[in-house]
């Protein structure tokens, strides 16, 4: 992918109920994907999802537009957990990523899916990807491919941590003003390795919100 700077925020930490540690730190080195360069520290391995995830979800899980143009394709290559808690987290991580893109064709991080799918560290995390591409003056074109996803839950049933690799190697950035689609070629910059802290929603039993976003970027596990 063709790089351009846009600020990033910090790593952020994952919840103690999910017995995971994290760090990084921000840089100004440019994105074509939501990423935040960071480091695992141990973390247990999440058990493996089992059930095939639906590969086009309504455009309006929850009551929410998720939709996003054509060339814009954002594909969850993962299998659906057992446990309907899990599976409904792994749902929302999905229509977290999707809110977020959504949010770059908008042009704006106060769409309603970005409200709807993110809070606290992960609206924080939400607006500052979306407001970077803003400012930068680009959107995306192209496949962003998700998948080798993995669940696992807090012992209070609230939270669930969702895990899966990233590769965005026919992902683009495109410039608003000119249309121009920015490629190089393909590396190991190009795949990530995410892990997403999904927490219920306190007035819903079906709609779960990102909480806490971590990176690892240059992931050599999901090439």
């Amino acid at each position: 992918m063709k790089r351009r700077p846009m600020p990033v925020a910090v790593a952020l930490t994952a919840t103690a109920a999910l017995l995971l540690t994290a760090c990084g730190s921000g840089d100004d080195k440019p994105r074509d994907n939501d990423k935040i360069a960071g480091a695992d520290q141990g973390a247990p391995t999440p058990k493996e999802s089992t059930k095939p995830s639906p590969s086009q979800p309504g455009n309006k899980p929850d009551g929410v537009d998720v939709s996003l143009p054509k060339d814009m394709n954002l594909v969850f290559d993962w299998k659906r957990p057992k446990d309907e808690n899990e599976a409904a987290a792994m749902d929302d991580a999905a229509n977290f990523l999707r809110a977020i893109y959504r949010g770059v064709d908008k042009r704006t991080s106060n769409d309603a899916a970005v409200t709807a799918y993110s809070t606290g560290d992960g609206l924080h995390y939400a607006k500052t990807q979306i407001d970077g591409r803003i400012d930068g003056g680009w959107t995306a074109t192209g496949t962003r491919r998700h998948y080798q996803a993995t669940t696992r839950s807090a012992p209070n049933g609230k939270s669930v941590e969702v895990a899966f690799c990233v590769d965005s190697s026919k992902f683009y950035g495109k410039e608003v003003k000119t249309g121009k689609v920015l490629k190089s070629e393909p590396s190991i910059s190009d795949f990530d390795y995410f892990k997403i802290v999904m927490v219920k929603f306190p007035t819903s039993e079906s709609l779960w919100q990102a909480s806490k976003v971590f990176v690892e970027a240059k992931a050599a596990r999901c090439r």
